[in-house]
């Protein structure tokens, strides 16, 4: 829902700008500024949820997004719309970093590739088909018709939500022999609970009662902290792991943002068609699950799928980053090419095959750094100097901030860029950035297991 509720806002900008009576600059900025609020709100919500649980805190956004999304259709100023889309956002953000905490609560690290993959597919998912939704319906129904049918998918998504989705936040139900406070169960479970409550002795009430209060999160713990996902970037591995990611999804971002205008101005494309195109599938995390095994098979470790194990000497870093290090040098290729391909207007299949390459590479590789954020705060369990232990909301949430913020100004940029340095040049620079950025990955490679390991030294003594 964050990446479609995105997307599908781009195809009806100009027209939004006409009827609003504002410029196109003053529309980009709502997108900026949706962006940024994507970035900003995980901090809050994501501390949340590993205090109060995934399934309140889901409940809680998506209440905020439906209200905002039937604000954002019934309003007629520019200003009202620049403060509803930031509501928007912020009901809906925390979704992908919840998502992604959900997959890690109930899988282990040599399936968590697999288990990323599925979920990720969804933000990918959004940003294909955004696009062509938010053109359709803009084209035929008008442009207020897009936050009506965000409204009502959100509103129809959140009856199985609430009725069935299980709580898997750690904090609040352990590795699920713990029973969730009332607040967590679906209403599936609660109703089901009442019906059998005469069959309960009064002995079991109060063992349930007790299991229930003793473990409780305590008060402090429920009341979110934002800077917690600061603290994670005092880190150097972990710094250079976000910068990294955030430098990737800033790539791609530049071929979203800029795609409207260029598809108009040098394909004449109209709002129905205009950015409309092919996004790979995501292969990453089957190659990672796949890298994994090999990796430990060749190290002599013996993995269980079905149970965590904590193996301090494992090289996590070999494990996921030697898959992200060819998509990335590939996707800058791709980027390179993409701006002199447009520069001379060649004609729009060449482009098209151009943003799938970029769509397997540069997305992949963001999908995999995605994997290893969440490795490097679960991975070694035993080991008492994890940057961020059983904290994976927040340690997505981080990585939110670095690559929404960046992004949020690389999308009001890119245009500006493009004008002034030509599209060639543009996206060169744009493919030189990501090129020594991925450089980081090479210095993960060879210091990160050091720069661990010397983290464990010193938090044993």
């Amino acid at each position: 829902m964050s990446p479609l509720s995105a997307t599908t806002y781009f195809p009806p900008l100009n027209i939004l700008a006409h009827g609003l009576k504002v410029s196109n600059a003053s529309i980009n900025l709502t997108v900026t500024a949706y962006i940024i609020f994507q970035g900003l709100v995980p901090a809050l919500f994501g501390n949340l949820a590993n205090s109060l649980g995934r399934q309140p805190v889901f409940i809680i956004g998506f209440v905020i997004y439906i209200s905002a999304s039937v604000g954002l259709a019934l309003q007629n100023y520019f200003a009202a719309l620049m403060v509803l889309r930031c509501i928007q956002s912020a009901g809906t953000s925390s979704t992908v970093a919840i998502s992604v905490s959900v997959a890690a609560d109930v899988s282990t690290h040599a399936k968590r590739g697999k288990y990323m993959g599925f979920v990720t597919s969804g933000t990918a998912m959004g940003t294909a088909v955004g696009p062509v939704i938010g053109g359709i319906l803009s084209h035929f129904l008008g442009w207020r018709s897009i936050f009506w049918f965000l409204a009502i998918v959100v509103g129809v998504y959140m009856v199985p939500l609430v009725l069935w989705f299980p709580e898997t936040g750690r904090n609040v139900v352990g590795n699920g022999s713990v029973e969730a406070q009332r607040w967590n169960r679906p209403l599936y479970n609660i109703f089901m609970s009442l019906l059998k409550r005469n069959r309960i002795t009064a002995a079991s009430i109060q063992n349930t009662t007790l299991e229930a209060t003793n473990t409780s999160p305590p008060l402090y713990k429920m009341i979110p902290n934002p800077l917690e996902t600061l603290k994670l970037m005092i880190y150097k591995d972990v710094a250079l792991i976000l910068l990294h990611n955030a430098t990737v999804y800033t790539a791609s971002n530049t071929i979203t943002a800029s795609t409207p205008y260029l598809f108009s101005k040098i394909y004449h494309f109209d709002v129905l068609i205009i950015n409309n195109r092919f996004l790979a599938p995501l292969l990453s995390g089957w190659l990672l699950d796949w890298n994994f095994h090999r990796v430990a098979l060749k190290s002599g470790i013996s993995i269980d799928d079905k149970r965590s194990q904590s193996m301090a000497d494992f090289q996590i870093e070999r494990a996921r980053l030697i898959i992200a290090l060819p998509m990335a040098v590939l996707g800058a290729a791709a980027l390179l090419c993409y701006g002199w391909v447009l520069e001379i207007d060649r004609p729009l299949s060449a482009v098209l095959v151009l943003q799938f390459v970029i769509g397997l590479s540069v997305t992949g590789a963001f999908k995999v750094m995605n994997v290893v954020i969440v490795d490097y705060r679960k991975f070694f369990l035993q080991t008492s100097a994890l940057p961020y232990p059983e904290d994976p909301a927040t340690a997505t949430a981080a990585n939110n901030l670095m690559r929404c913020w960046s992004g949020g100004v690389a999308n009001y940029l890119i245009i500006v860029m493009i004008n002034a340095m030509e599209r060639r040049w543009c996206f060169t620079f744009v493919s030189l950035v990501l090129l020594v950025s991925t450089s980081m990955l090479l210095v993960l490679l060879r210091y990160g297991p050091g720069w661990r390991k010397e983290r464990t030294a010193k938090e044993e003594v």
